[in-house]
C-alpha cells in the first residue's frame, strides 16, 4: 500500500500552516526594517513618525487590516523600544512588542477562522507569548540597567 502523499500528520500540518502565515506577513510587510537609519532618523523623516493607536481586534475591520494594525504597533515598540547599549536590555526591550505582536495576530486570526489547528495554534501563541512577556518584565525589573548578570 502506498502512503497518500497529501496526507500529512497533525505537526506536519502544524508546520505548513505556520509557514504559510509567516510567509504571509513577511511578504505583506516587504520592506520592513529594524535598522540603526530607522533607529537615527536618517531614513525616516520626523514628519513621517507617528505612534499608531493601540491594537484591538474587532470584525469591523479586515483580518488584512487588522495584520496592518498588529504590524504597525509592533514596529512601532520595538522601534522606540528603550536601548541601552546593553545586548540583554536591548534584545529583552525588543522582543516584549516583538511577542505582543504575535499576540495581536493570534486574536485577529481568531476573529476569522473556523480552522480548529489554525484556532489552537493561535491560543496557544497566546498563552505561551503572553508568559514570555511576563518572563521578560520581571527579568527588567530585576535587572534595571540592563546587566546580564
Amino acid at each position: 500500500m502506498q502512503r497518500n502523499p497529501f496526507r500529512h500528520s497533525p505537526q506536519q500540518l502544524g508546520a505548513i500552516i505556520f509557514l504559510a502565515l509567516a510567509s504571509t506577513c513577511a511578504s505583506a510587510h516587504q520592506g520592513h526594517h529594524h535598522g540603526q537609519e530607522a533607529q537615527d532618523g536618517a531614513a525616516v523623516s520626523t514628519s513621517e513618525v507617528h505612534t499608531p493607536p493601540a491594537f484591538i481586534a474587532t470584525t469591523a475591520k479586515t483580518f488584512d487590516a487588522l495584520m496592518d494594525d498588529a504590524m504597525a504597533v509592533m514596529d512601532d515598540g520595538m522601534l522606540s523600544a528603550p536601548m541601552n547599549g546593553v545586548a540583554d536590555h536591548d534584545f529583552i526591550t525588543m522582543m516584549q512588542p516583538h511577542h505582543q505582536g504575535a499576540v495581536d495576530m493570534a486574536k485577529a486570526v481568531l476573529l476569522y477562522t473556523d480552522d480548529p489547528e489554525i484556532r489552537n495554534l493561535a491560543l496557544g501563541i497566546i498563552t505561551e507569548q503572553q508568559i514570555d512577556i511576563q518572563v521578560m518584565e520581571a527579568w527588567l525589573q530585576h535587572h534595571p540597567a540592563g546587566s546580564g548578570k
